[in-house]
C-alpha cells in the first residue's frame, strides 16, 4: 500500500508525520473518497516530491473516477499558474496591478468536469502549499456560499501540509543520503 510505503519511508525524527498521514488520509471521515483522493492527488502534485507522488498516485486513480482524476491533476495545474500570479500581484505595493485584466485562460475553473465544490477544494488544497492568500479566501468563501463547513475546508488544508511535510522531510532525506 502506498499510504504504507510512505510512512515506512519517513525518519524517526518524523514520527509525527507518520501518525499525520495515516490520521489525514488512512482515518479521514470528514471528507468523501472523491474529496480526499482528489486532495490527495493535486497536493501530491503540488508538493513537488517525486517520491510523494510516485506512492499516492496510483491509490488516487484507483479512488477517483477518470474525470475526478483529470479534474484534481487540472486543479493543481491551474492552481500552479494563479497562486504564482494572484500572489505576486497581491504582493507588489502598487495596487494598480489590481485593476489590470489578467488575460490569462482559466476556463477548467468554469468547467472542471466534476462537482464545483470539489474542485473548489482541491484548488484550495494547492493554494495552501503555494501560500497564495488571495487564492485561498477566494476558493474558502465559494465553499462557505455553497455551504462547505469550516471542519471540512480545514480538513483539505489539514492534508495538503501533512503532503508538503512529508514531500519536504523525503526529498531532504533522499538528498542528505
Amino acid at each position: 500500500m502506498a499510504l504504507g510505503e510512505l510512512k515506512s519511508a519517513l525518519p524517526d525524527y518524523a514520527k509525527d508525520l507518520k501518525l499525520n498521514l495515516g490520521s489525514v488520509i488512512g482515518n479521514n471521515n470528514t471528507l468523501s473518497q472523491q474529496q480526499l483522493w482528489g486532495t490527495v492527488l493535486a497536493c501530491a502534485i503540488a508538493s513537488r516530491s517525486p517520491h510523494v507522488l510516485r506512492e499516492l498516485e496510483p491509490e488516487a486513480k484507483a479512488n477517483l473516477t477518470p474525470e475526478a482524476y483529470t479534474a484534481a491533476k487540472s486543479a493543481a495545474a491551474i492552481m500552479a499558474m494563479n497562486n504564482v500570479f494572484y500572489r505576486t500581484r497581491h504582493l507588489l505595493s502598487d495596487p494598480e496591478y489590481g485593476t489590470l485584466r489578467a488575460g490569462l485562460r482559466m476556463n477548467v475553473i468554469g468547467n472542471p468536469g466534476v462537482d464545483k465544490t470539489d474542485f473548489e477544494l482541491w484548488s484550495l488544497a494547492v493554494s495552501a502549499i503555494n501560500g497564495c492568500g488571495q487564492c485561498l479566501d477566494s476558493h474558502e468563501q465559494v465553499l462557505r456560499k455553497t455551504g462547505v463547513d469550516r471542519e471540512t475546508i480545514q480538513e483539505a488544508f489539514k492534508v495538503a501540509s501533512v503532503i508538503q511535510a512529508v514531500g519536504t522531510t523525503l526529498d531532504a532525506e533522499a538528498t542528505l543520503a
